[in-house]
C-alpha cells in the first residue's frame, strides 16, 4: 500500500483515533480520580551470617525463602495486631502486606500498602521488629558461629502515595484508545477494501488503464445549467 494511501486514510478516518484516544484518556484520568488512595510503606532488614563462610553464607540464602513463608502467616499478622494495637484482623494485614527475600543482597524486604499512610508505616515496622525479635530467640539457642543476625536496615519514615496515578493511567488511556481507534479504522477500512470509487480503484482491480468515466447525474445538470444560463446571455444578431 502506498504512503499517499495511508495519508488518505488517516486524513479521512483520523479523527477516529483522536476520538477513541481522548475518550479513554479522560475515562481513565476521571477513573483514577474517584479512587480513594493508597500509600505504601517499605522496610529493609538484613539477613547476615555470623561468619564469612561459604556453606553458612548459601544456608542464610536458602533460608530467606523460609522466613519469608513465616512473616507471611496469621501468626506473625496477629503478633503484628497485637503489638501496635491495629484495629483490624490478620486476614485484612495479611492483604496488605508483602515480604519479598532478596538472597544476593542478603535482605527481607517487607510491604505495606494501607489508605492511612501512618498505618502503612506502623505495620511494617512492627512486623520488621517481630521478625528480628524471633530471629533474636532462635540465636540464643545456637552456636555463635552458626547464627544469622537479623537487623533493621533503617527504619520506615514516609509513605508516598502508591496509588492512583491519575496521570500515568490517562497516559496509558491515551494510548491504548489510539490503538482502539486504530483498529476501528482497520476493521472499516477492510469492510469497504471491495468498494470501487475512483478510478484508481478501477485499475488496481481490472488491471487495466482508464480511459474515460461517465460523469454523474449531478454533474450533467449543472453543466447543462451553466450552457443555459450562457446561452440566454448571447444578444442574437440581425
Amino acid at each position: 500500500m502506498a504512503i499517499k494511501t495511508y495519508l488518505y486514510i488517516i486524513r479521512k478516518r483520523g479523527w477516529i483515533i483522536v476520538l477513541a484516544a481522548l475518550i479513554a484518556g479522560v475515562a481513565a484520568f476521571g477513573f483514577s480520580r474517584l479512587q480513594d488512595p493508597v500509600y505504601r510503606a517499605r522496610i529493609l532488614v538484613s539477613v547476615l551470617p555470623a561468619r564469612a563462610d561459604w556453606g553458612l553464607s548459601n544456608s542464610t540464602k536458602d533460608l530467606l525463602r523460609n522466613f519469608q513463608t513465616n512473616l507471611l502467616t496469621h501468626r506473625t499478622a496477629q503478633k503484628v495486631i497485637d503489638r501496635a494495637q491495629l484495629d483490624m484482623n490478620s486476614y485484612e494485614l495479611l492483604a496488605e502486606v508483602e515480604a519479598n527475600p532478596e538472597p544476593d543482597r542478603f535482605v527481607m524486604e517487607i510491604i505495606a500498602k494501607d489508605g492511612d499512610p501512618q498505618t502503612a508505616i506502623t505495620i511494617v515496622q512492627t512486623m520488621a521488629q517481630v521478625f528480628v525479635d524471633e530471629r533474636e530467640i532462635w540465636n540464643q539457642k545456637q552456636d555463635k558461629r552458626d547464627r544469622i543476625d537479623v537487623i533493621v536496615v533503617d527504619n520506615a519514615r514516609d509513605a508516598p502515595q502508591w496509588q492512583p496515578k491519575p496521570t500515568t493511567n490517562a497516559l496509558a488511556g491515551l494510548i491504548l484508545g489510539a490503538l482502539l481507534g486504530a483498529a476501528i479504522v482497520f476493521l472499516l477500512e477492510w469492510l469497504e477494501s471491495g468498494t470501487i470509487r475512483t478510478s484508481a480503484d478501477v485499475e488496481k482491480h481490472l488491471g487495466t488503464a482508464v480511459l474515460g468515466a461517465i460523469p454523474s447525474g449531478e454533474n450533467d445538470k449543472a453543466n447543462s445549467d451553466r450552457r443555459t444560463e450562457q446561452a440566454q446571455k448571447v444578444v442574437p444578431q440581425i
